[in-house]
């Protein structure tokens, strides 16, 4: 049996209640198609081809496809770099919808959250992670755990943190507990995918000053004078003193929006 590789994030989920546990939060039934990323030794791979209609697997680890298609001959398996490779090639004509999970590398986490969301977006999205990176992707805006993460996400899909998977279910045991969290695409996203990555600089550029007030935060972001900003701000509806961390997604986007009307552009 091929044994866990550090470089790789590999720690293997062995308990078959909490696989399927994982499977059920999917939700596949016979007639969907089912995108693993990693399957490692197949621990959840097996509680998936009982209920997906087809199931296609992803897998960088060349040591683990011999025994992944001894295993499970009917299982599509690509072997890849799931960072790399374009998911929405790996469907058919006619195949409108797709679930995707995975027990994920913690070290490539928010990178596979961001491709998971990359439209056209699955109808369902059901990962196992690290419980930090869970608690800041459904995290309100104002809590300690609330950022940039959080507001990528919940601007396109509803966030879910399921339940709790503790260190001692894996083999080799990480130094944290994980996490399974459900993403569910909004039907209609808070923004449009040509506004996705300008949003997301103008996001990441305001944390980076997260303690400051806005006011002083869009002056410093986008190098406008206080009365452009303060102009800025008033026509989004956001009071100047109040600092980043308290806006919500929704507010973000105004934000966002009258950036763009005012004259910023992206770098």
């Amino acid at each position: 049996m091929a044994h866990a590789k550090r470089r790789l994030g590999q720690h293997f989920l062995t308990d078959p209640r909490l696989l399927a546990r994982i499977a059920d939060a999917l939700e596949a039934g016979p007639h969907d198609v089912v995108l693993e990323v990693g399957p490692g030794r197949g621990g959840l791979t097996a509680p998936l081809v009982e209920r997906a209609g087809r199931v296609i697997a992803i897998e960088k680890d060349r040591e683990l496809i011999p025994t992944l298609k001894s295993r499970f001959p009917g299982l599509e398996l690509i072997e890849a770099d799931a960072l790399e490779l374009d998911w929405h090639t790996l469907t058919q004509p006619g195949e409108t919808g797709l679930l995707v999970t995975g027990n994920i590398p913690y070290n490539i986490t928010s990178p596979l959250i961001d491709k998971a969301l990359l439209p056209p977006r699955p109808t369902r999205i059901v990962f196992l992670v690290q419980k930090e990176v869970a608690d800041r992707v459904i995290a309100a805006a104002g809590t300690p755990e609330y950022g940039a993460l959080s507001i990528g996400v919940q601007a396109v899909a509803r966030a879910e943190r399921l339940f709790t998977v503790p260190a001692g279910a894996f083999k080799p045991r990480p130094k944290v507990d994980s996490a399974v969290l459900r993403l569910t695409p909004l039907s209609r996203p808070l923004i449009s995918d040509d506004e996705r990555e300008s949003f997301r600089v103008l996001v990441v550029g305001l944390f980076g000053f997260r303690r400051k007030q806005m006011l002083r935060g869009v002056r410093e972001f986008t190098g406008w004078d206080a009365p452009r900003a303060r102009e800025l701000l008033v026509g989004a509806g956001i009071p100047e003193t109040v600092r980043p961390e308290v806006l919500s997604p929704a507010e973000f986007v105004h934000l966002h929006r009258s950036l763009v009307d005012g004259g910023w552009r992206m770098r």
